[in-house]
């Protein structure tokens, strides 16, 4: 088992910001699991993603209960932190999962909203 198994290499499915966007507006939107430090969190994210920590997904997996048939979108900062953590939940079932195309930088650059703590419905 690799010591640092959260190291990112190659490519997994991605969805783009605006794809994103318009699938949080609907009914069966996926869940987001933002893998960006506390810190980074903090400093502005998605309304709604769940703040866990790449370095600490493994370990919180279970706890996150989610279903394997539910879409699950994980997001970094600029799209490679987020990777294994795709790989991750895809080995526990969840097909439907994906990464966000250029991360945080890229939902930014397209002027999406972004929430700082306290800020989520």
């Amino acid at each position: 088992m690799k010591k640092f198994w959260w190291l990112p290499f190659g490519k997994v499915p991605e969805i783009n910001s605006k794809e994103l966007q318009e699938q949080l507006q609907a009914a069966d939107s996926p869940v987001v699991i933002d893998v960006r430090t506390s810190s980074e969190f903090e400093q502005g994210h998605i309304a709604g993603a769940i703040n866990v920590p790449v370095t600490s997904l493994k370990s919180r997996l279970a706890s996150l209960d989610l279903q394997v048939d539910q879409p699950v979108v994980a997001l970094c900062r600029s799209a490679r932190r987020s990777i294994p953590a795709v790989r991750l939940f895809k080995r526990a079932g969840m097909e439907d999962a994906c990464q966000l195309q250029g991360g945080m930088i890229a939902w930014e650059k397209e002027g999406l909203p972004t929430v700082s703590p306290g800020q989520d419905k």
